[in-house]
């Protein structure tokens, strides 16, 4: 368990049911098109097993090379179109509701913060993921 216990929360609106919504969160082919906080990074990787007790892993990379690092962790639990709640490899717990009026499908997304980075960079940068999301699962 991660010592700080600050929780960072985002959210998006997506315009599309819980079906397409988490089909896009969860296939590798559709996680390495979307998860980015920028358009200069972006995930050429993406390993996922949506279930409980199962791992998950991302390389997220600048794309000019500079820097990069491996994202991944283990599921603590998932309800299909619901519930997804995980521990990264640093210990930190994440959770994600979905919610849906049939038509629309609310994300929203708790997480640990780390020590390193200041709490607002930290919200800035997932916030900015969960948009490329929103963005590309809208697209698509």
């Amino acid at each position: 368990m991660a010592a700080n216990k600050t929780k960072i929360t985002v959210e998006s609106n997506i315009n599309a049911p819980v079906e397409k919504v988490w089909k896009t969160w969860n296939a590798p082919e559709d996680i390495v098109k979307w998860c980015s906080a920028s358009d200069d990074w972006h995930t050429p990787r993406a390993e996922n097993d949506p279930r409980t007790g199962g791992k998950f892993f991302s390389r997220m990379e600048a794309k000019d090379g500079s820097f990069g690092f491996d994202f991944g962790g283990i599921y603590d639990l998932v309800k299909p179109h619901e519930l997804i709640e995980y521990t990264m490899g640093d210990g930190r717990q994440v959770s994600i509701r979905f919610s849906t009026d049939g038509k629309t499908t609310k994300i929203v997304e708790t997480f640990d913060a780390e020590e390193l980075n200041p709490v607002e960079m930290q919200q800035s940068g997932w916030q900015a993921i969960l948009d490329n999301f929103k963005k590309y699962t809208e697209a698509n």
